[in-house]
């Protein structure tokens, strides 16, 4: 175990504007009446709803946690949906919640404000014959103990939770779980446990290794997300789990490290996993999670928006009915007919389309094609060049990074896993910090972006301009530290490099060292005449996920040289379909 290496710090209550109608502990049951609504700007519930506040519940250690049930009036037993994260379980009306609905443009008006942040609105889904379990996980507000940040331990508490709530009177016994960001990772945890009444989840976007994915992507210690999980989203009565400190003392792959990630050879669950290209946080780690995962039931929707929206949406809503009606209810609805794969090709121009089908990410006729990296005409060609050539940038000038670009005769549709392939030197220093970005430039060279979320407000372009990548797409990223290159032989694939992390491998001077880079997932299209640029930087080139984060710089001094061509003839590889 990796007790002795995690480090705690004291918690704090919650504050005013995390504290919600629902937020003050009132331990008892009674029922909503349809119609009811719990603050004017939020939607009225369609059934009578049963709610059973602050139920203890304790799990195996001793610890007591908390949760809030939410399920259909009437004698009929149902299956139950739960919701597991640090987010208060009161916290659905709460100033934070909506203030985060108000940045993407989101109305509260389509939710009760009964649901946990991310999470299933019991208002939708008990007029659906389904009840929904808010639990205040272990730490958090009323509950006991000290909480951990996506951990192995959550997977413990979640199956602990899940086989008392399959005993109760009122349940199926068929227990699901649903929701998004830390809501989804919490999934991969729990269903590696096995609880044997889980019977299905739904995963909608989540990071599912806590070093590569939230702390140290790319070797590169950029905690700001992480900052803000941890002093924004943990509050209780004991102590939380110290993420920052812990990345501080244990910089390389540790015990600590890997029992944060999720064991997804024991993840054989009924599972509707949701992505996106978009989102810098979570879509290398859904798309992780949906390769590695066991399941043979498994099915991936990738959508081309922003998580809240999509998860929100009605017809998604429906759709995931249908999902959790199949496995939690033995409804003979034809699900099983769902294609495994329904991915979305981004045009950002407009013409975004979705719900394309296939068997498998990426589909059967995507070939990995080597666009090779010119040096002296700063040309990206399918034929490496002969001659050896060198691009170079001064870390500290204003230009510090180097671009190459091809131009599309034809319509061409990359779909999948970006990978780039580098001969480096560092001159002035040992190591290097390099940030790659797949842009898409139109036929005039104009760099094409598109918005995410319905907010395309003037204050939406101004904090979208760099940074807050949630709300604004701007193409597909990756990261490398250098002296992390090395590569990690069971988890590397020729489409997705992955490195071990376990080692520092510093640059002496003049050494030419080989990396290779794993950038997010892609789905874009090109029309004739529009071009790709491919960039190579010593600075973080997207910015930060969220607003009001404190955004990483590398740690960079000198010069960096890119070497293309000849023997060392670096290579972008894109996945393009029908090629």
């Amino acid at each position: 175990m990796s007790d002795d290496q995690n480090i705690f710090v004291p918690s704090h209550p919650l504050p005013p504007g995390r504290t919600g109608a629902l937020t003050s502990f009132d331990a008892g049951t009674r029922t909503l009446k349809a119609g009811f609504q719990i603050a004017p700007q939020f939607a009225a519930i369609p059934v009578d709803i049963v709610l059973e506040k602050d139920v203890a519940v304790q799990l195996r250690d001793g610890v007591t946690i908390h949760v809030d049930i939410f399920r259909p009036a009437g004698a009929e037993k149902v299956p139950v949906i739960v919701a597991w994260s640090p987010y208060g379980k009161g916290q659905g009306t709460s100033m934070s919640v909506m203030g985060v609905f108000g940045l993407v443009g989101l109305s509260n008006g389509i939710v009760s404000g009964l649901e946990k942040f991310e999470g299933p609105d019991p208002a939708y889904w008990c007029a659906q014959g389904y009840a929904i379990c808010n639990p205040d996980i272990r730490g958090v507000v009323d509950s006991d103990g000290n909480s951990v940040v996506w951990d192995r331990q959550e997977g413990r508490d979640c199956y602990d939770l899940i086989e008392w709530l399959a005993e109760q009177a009122w349940c199926s016994g068929k227990v699901g779980m649903s929701g998004t960001s830390y809501l989804a990772v919490a999934q991969w945890f729990t269903a590696a446990e096995q609880p044997p009444h889980l019977a299905a989840i739904n995963p909608w976007e989540g990071v599912s290794d806590v070093y590569r994915d939230l702390v140290l992507r790319g070797g590169m210690p950029d905690t700001g997300f992480a900052g803000m999980l941890q002093n924004g989203s943990f509050f209780g009565k004991n102590q939380k789990e110290d993420i920052l400190a812990e990345a501080e003392r244990y910089p390389l792959m540790t015990e600590l490290w890997e029992n944060k990630i999720p064991d997804f050879a024991k993840i054989t669950v009924p599972a509707y996993v949701v992505a996106s290209y978009s989102n810098t946080l979570h879509t290398a780690g859904t798309f992780r999670a949906w390769r590695r995962m066991a399941s043979t039931d498994k099915w991936m929707r990738v959508h081309n928006s922003q998580e809240w929206p999509d998860y929100y949406d009605e017809a998604n809503r429906e759709d995931l009915r249908r999902f959790f009606g199949h496995f939690l209810k033995e409804e003979n609805n034809g699900w099983e007919l769902t294609p495994r794969v329904r991915y979305s090709v981004l045009d950002l121009e407009g013409g975004d389309r979705v719900n394309l089908t296939a068997d498998t990410f990426p589909p059967a006729d995507v070939t990995l094609t080597r666009y090779y990296l010119n040096g002296r005409s700063r040309a990206l060609t399918t034929e490496a060049p002969l001659d050896q050539a060198s691009a170079t940038y001064n870390v500290a000038a204003t230009a510090n990074a180097v671009s190459f670009i091809t131009r599309f005769a034809e319509e061409t549709v990359l779909v999948g896993y970006p990978k780039v392939h580098l001969w480096v030197e560092a001159q002035g220093s040992d190591d290097m910090d390099l940030f790659v970005l797949v842009q898409k430039l139109d036929a005039f060279g104009t760099p094409l972006q598109a918005f995410t979320v319905p907010n395309q407000s003037a204050m939406a372009h101004d904090l979208t301009d760099h940074g807050a990548t949630i709300l604004r797409y701007k193409g597909s990223d990756g990261r490398l530290r250098a002296s992390a290159r090395h590569l990690d032989a069971t988890l590397a694939t020729d489409d997705v490099p992955a490195h071990s992390f376990d080692r520092t491998e510093k640059l002496t001077p003049g050494e030419i060292v080989e990396l290779q880079i794993d950038l997010l997932p892609i789905g874009l299209a090109f029309h004739p005449g529009e071009q790709l640029r491919f960039v190579i930087s010593a600075r973080n080139l997207l910015g930060t996920m969220m607003p009001g984060i404190a955004e990483y710089v590398g740690a960079n001094a000198g010069q960096h040289i890119i070497h293309t061509g000849g023997e060392h003839a670096s290579y972008l590889q894109l996945p393009v379909q029908g090629a």
